[in-house]
């Protein structure tokens, strides 16, 4: 059940703390690895709990108090002022990695410029007419910028994205998921991740139609089937990816004239396993029922 815009709950669920636990786990292990330290995460966190409470738990639009923020985020009431006048960070550039999407995307989903089944062309690095697919007709038709495919290239070389075959560009993977590259890596990692806990806490908060959030899960499993299953699952992945950005570019095409076209879909599939044991079968997460799959 969610809660009134404003009023901030007596006590937290205690499934909500458990998951919590949980999910956070992996991420601090992450933090300590690269030296992000629990000072620096707590002012992260308390800039981020002003932010919200201060958008997303305003009435009618009416500016919040300082009081009013404490009591919903149970932060001081001048540390609140003091991050309310403070200049919001500048979001560092992720350009590259956001152009590098969208250059694989309409590689993938355009006929010009890949197979029947999906498969990305290899592309002549060069084409002797702009009728002609190839790699520079691909960046000249999704940069809006002047940027010269031959930057472009260098730069997927060095990721490990791309490679070069008798003057033809070839791509190394189905998606840009570069094997180098921490910026790139990093971008995708809290966009995805950001996108998926937003998805599931829009479900718990009763949010009709529900947002698609489903997962299998087994246990009890030798190395040997767990190398099978995710082999399988990269198969049955890359395919149901490869056909739903084929459709989505195409109905962003269609959707090119349109004043209303003001909305952004994220779909993504992962795959994960470690040893250790749990509760074998299969899951229909946050409060979908199998009636509501279509």
């Amino acid at each position: 059940m969610s809660m009134p815009p404003g009023q901030p709950p007596e006590t937290p669920p205690a499934r909500l703390v458990d998951a919590l636990h949980s999910l956070l786990r992996p991420l601090v292990r992450l933090l300590i690895s690269h030296q992000l330290t629990y000072p620096l995460l707590l002012r992260i966190l308390k800039s981020v709990y002003v932010e919200v409470a201060e958008k997303e738990f305003s009435r009618d639009g009416a500016l919040l108090s300082d009081s009013r923020i404490h009591l919903l985020t149970g932060i001081h009431r001048k540390e609140i002022k003091r991050l309310r006048n403070e200049q919001p960070a500048t979001a560092r550039a992720v350009s590259s990695a956001s152009l590098g999407a969208q250059l694989v995307g309409a590689w993938l989903g355009s006929e010009r410029y890949s197979h029947g089944d999906g498969t990305p062309r290899p592309l002549p690095l060069k084409t002797a007419k702009p009728s002609e697919p190839g790699f520079d007709t691909l960046v000249a038709e999704v940069c809006r910028q002047d940027i010269r495919s031959r930057v472009i290239l260098d730069e997927w070389l060095r990721l490990g994205v791309a490679r070069l075959k008798d003057d033809n560009v070839v791509l190394n993977t189905g998606a840009f998921t570069p094997a180098r590259g921490f910026d790139e890596k990093m971008f995708f990692f809290g966009k995805n991740l950001r996108d998926h806990i937003a998805a599931g806490a829009d479900n718990l908060a009763g949010g009709r139609p529900p947002h698609f959030d489903r997962s299998v899960y087994y246990d009890r499993l030798s190395p040997d089937s767990v190398t099978e299953l995710k082999a399988l699952a990269g198969e049955l992945g890359m395919e149901a990816l490869t056909r739903l950005n084929r459709r989505a570019l195409a109905r962003q095409k269609a959707d090119s004239a349109r004043k209303d076209a003001a909305y952004r879909i994220n779909f993504g599939i992962f795959h994960y396993s470690s040893p250790g044991q749990g509760h074998g079968g299969q899951a229909d997460a946050s409060g979908e029922s199998p009636g509501d799959e279509n």
